[in-house]
């Protein structure tokens, strides 16, 4: 039997096109699929960005609230890991886009760092290299 993966996660954003890109720039993911507008869950949009073995399901829904602190919500997203090949490359992006990086760590066996998205989302970028 093979070993089991995550093929991907679904979040909500604010604008799946602007998420999108952000998220391409930053990692050079693509577009993988475009749902219809309106065609999702709820009248939502979802688009799929990333690579070729998973990607993250990104959501849009008009009509929208926001959420507590995903870590006091059971079932809250706290935050996404992603691996990259080269951390200062991917930190000079992240910092270029405005956004700001904390909680950075050398540990066994990697380095990381955080930033929050415009979405409000918590990415941390790890690279084991």
């Amino acid at each position: 039997m093979a070993a089991a993966f995550l093929e991907h996660a679904n979040v909500t954003v604010r604008d799946v096109p602007a998420t999108a890109q952000m998220l391409c720039d930053l990692f050079d993911w693509k577009v993988r699929w475009k749902g219809e507008e309106g065609a999702s869950i709820h009248g939502g949009t979802s688009w799929h960005v990333g690579g070729p073995d998973s990607y993250l399901a990104i959501y849009q829904l008009e009509e929208r609230t926001e959420a507590e602190d995903t870590y006091h919500t059971t079932g809250g997203l706290n935050h996404l890991g992603v691996v990259v090949d080269d951390l200062d490359a991917v930190e000079a992006r992240v910092l270029g886009m405005g956004f700001e990086t904390h909680s950075h760590a050398d540990y066994e066996p990697g380095r990381r760092f955080y930033f929050d998205d415009f979405n409000g989302i918590e990415i941390e970028v790890v690279s084991y290299s």
